[in-house]
């Protein structure tokens, strides 16, 4: 029956992870279709096609590798075909362009909004309670609203938690506490506190940090109000907990050893949602489709080759020039950036593959 149950889990999971991908793409294929342009080729999936279907002017295609997928629109070559990608006016193919991340980013609001009220109250950022032996009482009280914490502001429980795992601002060797400068609202005053926690080893009690969290907060009523703005503040903590992460990447705080491809995503989800089954609370498993499909949205934002950001960029530099650049040396530039994600993809599948018989 466990065999069963984690083959069920990872096949809901695929389709989910498929789900996401589709979206993206329909956003494409849609505005594409609005604008009356030539759809070449519909896919999900890159490599080999397992099967394909053609109609009229389209080739639906499901291809070998679970990585992503394409709506060929002919942008990579010229033609005199007026219903051609590259023959329409610029803005339609920016909107074209966009429209796939749009859809993603759209997706993770409408995922958190869902996974709002599938919770079981709203998680405010005002202290409600403190441990028997808090430490952070000493400086914290009941009712303080945390609006700031080393210099990251506030907007849900997840930062909270995140400051307390990354933003140490101080130790104090002799009392084996570390302090985080806060801000909160005490009685309509903006009070800017030093706090201390406890620093102890990692148990059911702390987090991966070693930090006790030792106070609780004040649960909200959920109503269309409420539950609107926490998945609004939800998706703006995702997509900055998102932001930071790109930039620890660049800067070196992570290594290519921390990324995951989709081997290592759908190994993730599909932990995720058996434990979502086991404790009968599918939020944090929606939460995490939210972070997946703002991250890809994101992602297919920035200005790198072959990717949805560089294409934008290319048509921005188009309009603001009054004419493209040829499409032979714009489809180098996609080719040489495709070739370098597709490697950078085959090391991040290995490790994948690696830790899931190492870990």
């Amino acid at each position: 029956m466990a065999i069963l149950s984690n083959i069920l889990n990872v096949v809901i999971t695929l389709l989910v992870f498929f789900t996401i991908i589709l979206i993206h793409e329909f956003g494409h294929f849609f505005t594409a279709k609005m604008f009356g342009m030539k759809i070449y080729e519909f896919s999900i999936g890159m490599g080999p096609r397992l099967f394909s279907k053609t109609t009229k002017t389209t080739t639906w295609s499901f291809k070998l590798l679970p990585i992503g997928g394409s709506v060929q629109l002919g942008e990579d070559f010229e033609s005199d075909d007026p219903n051609d990608f590259r023959n329409k006016p610029v803005w339609q193919r920016m909107i074209v362009i966009a429209a796939g991340a749009i859809m993603n980013l759209i997706l993770g609001f409408v995922v958190c909004v869902v996974s709002v009220c599938a919770s079981d109250a709203i998680a405010t950022t005002k202290v409600s309670y403190f441990n028997e032996d808090a430490v952070s009482s000493q400086v914290m009280q009941i009712g303080d609203e945390i609006v700031e914490m080393n210099g990251m502001a506030i907007w849900t429980t997840t930062d909270i938690s995140y400051c307390l795992q990354n933003k140490v601002a101080h130790t104090d060797q002799t009392g084996g506490n570390v302090y985080y400068d806060m801000t909160v609202i005490r009685n309509g005053q903006a009070l800017k506190l030093s706090v201390p926690f406890e620093l102890v080893g990692s148990d059911s009690e702390t987090d991966s940090a070693g930090i006790k969290v030792d106070f609780k907060v004040y649960p909200q009523e959920k109503n269309i109000l409420t539950v609107t703005a926490a998945a609004g503040k939800t998706f703006l903590t995702e997509a900055r907990l998102i932001w930071i992460s790109l930039f620890d990447l660049i800067t070196g705080t992570y290594g290519i050893n921390d990324l995951s491809g989709p081997v290592g995503v759908v190994s993730t989800m599909a932990s995720a949602l058996n434990e979502s089954i086991k404790l009968m609370s599918f939020s944090s498993f929606l939460m995490l489709i939210a972070l997946i499909t703002i991250n890809l949205g994101i992602f297919n934002l920035l200005p790198i080759p072959a990717l949805d950001g560089a294409r934008f960029l290319f048509l921005l530099i188009e309009a603001i020039r009054g004419k493209p650049i040829s499409a032979e040396k714009e489809g180098w530039v996609h080719f040489i950036g495709f070739a370098a994600l597709m490697l950078l993809m085959l090391t991040v599948t290995f490790n994948d593959v690696i830790k899931l018989f190492t870990q």
